[in-house]
């Protein structure tokens, strides 16, 4: 096992990257894609590539992060929503003696892909992941929206009929290409971290330069996609996520909180699976999470995992007296709604203080942190 930057990848390890994610469904996902790892790793100097050999041949990577003390993290750990070993299905390799050789004391998950042997023994939690289910249709899609939700799907509609009505056609561009488009949606974003309490994530200059990056990236095998929901000439809603052939992963959906009456950014989610199906992808992943939109908006489920693998060091003890209890707390919060709620409710709270106090603030994102 060889421990590199993505920088020195060579033409064939990333042929034999890409041919290992695509005869996996379980690995189908962009934050899995090498196009991302490369991104990433021109962007943070942290992040680093385990290449997994057996008799001469290459049957893995594990792209990760290598903080300080040892301390190791997923790549891209709370901007992503998919963590993983891009592997051979059967390799078994003992996650203390990957982490021996990738120079880590302790690795922390919570988006691992499920079923992966090398952390199956080391997880905590197992947690559901929403999907729009487009592999039957739009059509067939959305009949089971109606079917499942009607009250829900007629309110939806009713909305966009009076937003109609009111301020024009809706439609949706699917794959803008403007820089100004993505601002705005970037923008939206930014006012709705602060509003919820949340980190400006924008506020950091790597992450506005991976979107650009990303955004710039169009390729049958990988791509960022932005989709802007209009009501007239007015954008009011939008999402940036990545794509691979078949899948289209959430990843930064905002709205225009003056439209907020209409909902929106629902609206924007059924017309960006319409455009998803007609552009030959045949999932959207919602990414894990309490929105109950995506509970009446799904109609598959997939999972990840969450845990911890440590090697005996001061460091991992440290570490474990640092993060577990907080770990603890936020499993406790998630796996019940009432106190989720509560919880939203709390931080919004906090959010509208810290805006007045503090309009122009900018800090840096904790660990962890989503």
């Amino acid at each position: 096992m060889t421990v590199i930057r993505p920088g020195e990848l060579g033409r064939s390890e990333l042929a034999r990257w890409r041919d290992l994610q695509s005869a996996s469904p379980s690995l189908d996902n962009p934050f899995l894609s090498v196009e991302f790892t490369l991104a990433l790793g021109r962007l943070r100097p942290y992040v680093r590539v385990a290449v997994i050999e057996d008799q001469g041949k290459v049957v893995g990577y594990l792209p990760f992060e290598r903080h300080a003390f040892g301390i190791g993290k997923p790549l891209g750990s709370w901007l992503t929503t998919c963590h993983g070993l891009i592997a051979e299905p059967d390799l078994d390799v003992p996650a203390r003696h990957l982490l021996r050789a990738c120079g880590l004391s302790v690795f922390n998950f919570d988006h691992m892909v499920a079923g992966q042997r090398t952390w199956s023994p080391h997880e905590s939690a197992v947690r559901p992941v929403p999907l729009m289910d487009l592999t039957k249709g739009y059509d067939a899609y959305i009949e089971y929206v109606r079917a499942n939700s009607p009250k829900n799907y007629k309110t939806v509609r009713y909305k966009e009929r009076k937003l109609a009505r009111e301020h024009g056609v809706v439609h949706l561009e699917w794959g803008a290409t403007d820089p100004a488009a993505m601002r705005v949606l970037t923008g939206w974003k930014s006012d709705q971290y602060r509003r919820t309490g949340r980190v400006d994530r924008f506020a950091q200059p790597w992450i506005v330069e991976l979107l650009e990056e990303m955004h710039a990236c169009d390729s049958p095998a990988f791509a960022g996609v932005l989709t802007m929901l209009y009501a007239g000439d007015t954008p009011v809603a939008g999402h940036f996520g990545l794509r691979t052939p078949t899948t289209l992963v959430g990843w930064f959906p905002a709205y225009d909180p003056e439209f907020a009456r209409y909902s929106p950014g629902i609206m924007h989610h059924l017309h960006m699976a319409e455009q998803a199906a007609s552009h030959g992808l045949g999932q959207v992943d919602m990414g894990k999470g309490g929105r109950e939109y995506k509970g009446w908006l799904k109609n598959g489920t997939i999972h990840v995992t969450e845990g911890r693998v440590a090697r005996p060091s001061a460091t991992a003890a440290v570490h474990w007296m640092g993060r577990t209890p907080v770990n603890k707390a936020r499993s406790i919060v998630v796996d019940r709604p009432s106190l989720y709620r509560l919880a939203d409710r709390l931080l919004k709270g906090f959010g509208r203080v810290r805006t007045s106090l503090h309009p122009a603030a900018v800090e840096k994102e904790p660990s962890g942190a989503r």
